[in-house]
């Protein structure tokens, strides 16, 4: 599972694989020979037909370096890849609400000496007093920092993680809301950094008339579904497969959950929607049991071609690994 083909000034969340470390990953994907499209995994293991070892590639979000950069590598390679995007960004001169947490809180220049507000019922209070200016130290340890793999390393990391653990199961409008609070908060204007958009539409139909790739559902505003109604639910997924058919022709059947939140209800809506197949964030193979809306996909991080070849001996050891 790849998500960002860049090297953006910070990575808290593992998301984004260098250019030159991704080719590297693409060479030795393409020696294996065993790497077909998501589509077709997914057909082989409804039919009983999957070959060993396959492997697929899958991206998430729909960024702009996808299609800029991982897909003339992509094509260098004739390696088959599956977009999931999440349309409610495509053309406009926007970021996802988690990328401009992430400059608001961690790279302001200068911040206020404390933090106070009241999301979703529950107050955070967090003083910033010995880190309201973002000195060249502080930005080192932000750089650096990977979120749930370690701790926070002092107070505004502390404060983006828990505004991030608040802001990811509400609506869209709900976290736009509460950002513009953010934003007044910190005296800092709304920002839009050209290097953290998503594909523009014409990016976006290039890419989906292209053989190699398929483009699939994740959404219109990325939501955690499981965290919303049944009937929150269906319209995101029946919008996003609708915009998609409109700007690309063609009607989308794989379904990527954005964070990997999804519950019964969603399983029953993907059902209704005659969806072939769907993919996790669960680090698990697939097997001739898994369940075609629940395929396991491993998170590939930003290893260049030595430390990925170790990765792929152990996801390929026994069974097929998505990427």
């Amino acid at each position: 599972m790849y998500h960002r083909i860049a090297q953006p000034q910070s990575d808290v969340w593992n998301i984004a694989v260098s250019p030159v470390n991704f080719e590297q990953q693409l060479q030795l994907l393409k020696k294996s020979g065993k790497v077909v499209p998501l589509k077709a995994l997914v057909q082989g293991l409804e039919e009983g037909s999957l070959q060993s070892r396959s492997m697929a590639i899958t991206f998430d979000d729909g960024y702009a370096d996808n299609y800029e950069v991982a897909v003339p590598l992509l094509e260098k390679y004739r390696l088959p890849a599956t977009f999931f995007i999440a349309s409610g960004n495509i053309g406009k001169e926007t970021e996802f609400w988690w990328d401009e947490l992430e400059q608001l809180i961690l790279f302001s220049e200068d911040l206020p000496p404390a933090f106070s507000m009241n999301i979703g019922g529950e107050a955070i209070n967090i003083s910033l007093a010995e880190e309201e200016r973002l000195d060249d130290k502080l930005h080192r340890q932000h750089q650096q920092w990977r979120a749930f793999v370690t701790e926070p390393p002092g107070q505004r990391a502390a404060l983006f993680l828990q505004l991030w653990q608040h802001l990811r199961p509400l609506p869209a409008l709900e976290q736009q809301r509460i950002l513009a609070q953010i934003r007044q908060w910190a005296n800092v204007p709304q920002q839009y950094r050209a290097n953290y958009r998503s594909m523009t539409r014409a990016q976006l139909q290039q890419l989906s008339a292209k053989p190699l790739f398929d483009v699939g559902i994740h959404t219109v505003t990325h939501p955690a579904l499981a965290d919303h109604t049944e009937d929150f639910q269906f319209k995101e997924l029946t919008d996003n497969r609708e915009q998609l058919r409109e700007i690309t022709g063609m009607t989308p059947a794989l379904l990527a959950y954005p964070y990997g939140s999804y519950n019964h209800q969603t399983l029953n809506i993907a059902e209704k929607l005659k969806i072939k197949g769907a993919v996790t964030t669960e680090d698990t193979l697939v097997t001739p049991q898994t369940n075609l809306l629940r395929i396991g996909r491993f998170q590939v991080n930003n290893w260049n071609g030595s430390m990925f070849t170790e990765q792929l001996k152990g996801w390929q050891s026994t069974k097929n690994p998505v990427l």
